[in-house]
């Protein structure tokens, strides 16, 4: 309630009915950006996991343009929206992969290989410490980008230790859940652009309550 010209209370109905609608000028990224991220991860992580070794090859190339540049691309459509956690996902992960095709086109052939597992493993631990504390700030959005997140930093402990310590078969089980944080990703996506274009919850995405204000 709220005290109108006459001085009489006003219904709470009336006093929205004045407050600006938000339009938003872009069209929901985050389906694109999700898309982006899950192709990319699967194509490494059945490199990882040595179902086909050669599906790195692909993942290098998708980290640069569809990983990467169109991941880099939503998130700064996320900005638009004024949506900072999705704004720095998007932004942050689609850097990682690009930063992804760099380290492996250009700086590890020119690394000796003693010295590869630490570069690599530096790399990898930065953006473990990165993803774990998105993951506590994903428990405000929704199940589904829950899911991604804690399955993604299970994917970069094991692919961390796996590169300090050059354990293969380390490295194989952060490919396989590597896999896993693809497919859940797809679905948040999938879920996304289904729910936006049959204007209702096709496949639930199980949202989280906004933080108090």
């Amino acid at each position: 309630m709220s005290i109108g010209t006459s001085g009489q209370p006003e219904p709470v109905s009336a006093v929205q009915s004045r407050l600006p609608t938000v339009v938003h000028l872009v069209a929901d990224p985050a389906p694109l950006g999700l898309a982006a991220f899950a192709m990319t991860t699967f194509a490494l992580s059945v490199g990882n996991a040595n179902i086909w070794g050669a599906g790195a090859n692909a993942a290098l190339a998708l980290a640069l343009v569809y990983g990467g540049t169109v991941q880099l691309f939503a998130g700064m459509w996320e900005f638009v929206r004024k949506n900072t956690f999705g704004a720095l996902a998007f932004s942050s992960f689609g850097a990682f992969w690009i930063a992804y095709y760099v380290l492996g086109k250009f700086v590890v052939p020119g690394v000796a290989a003693a010295d590869v597992p630490a570069t690599v493993g530096v790399f990898l631990l930065g953006w473990t410490i990165f993803t774990a504390y998105m993951t506590v700030a994903s428990f405000r959005v929704s199940g589904a980008v829950v899911a991604v997140f804690v399955l993604l930093t299970i994917t970069f402990v094991l692919l961390t230790i796996g590169a300090f310590q050059s354990q293969a078969n380390v490295t194989k089980a952060g490919g396989w859940v590597g896999i896993a944080t693809a497919l859940a990703a797809w679905y948040a996506s999938f879920a996304g652009v289904l729910n936006e274009t049959f204007k209702k919850t096709v496949l639930p995405t199980l949202p989280l309550a906004p933080p108090a204000r």
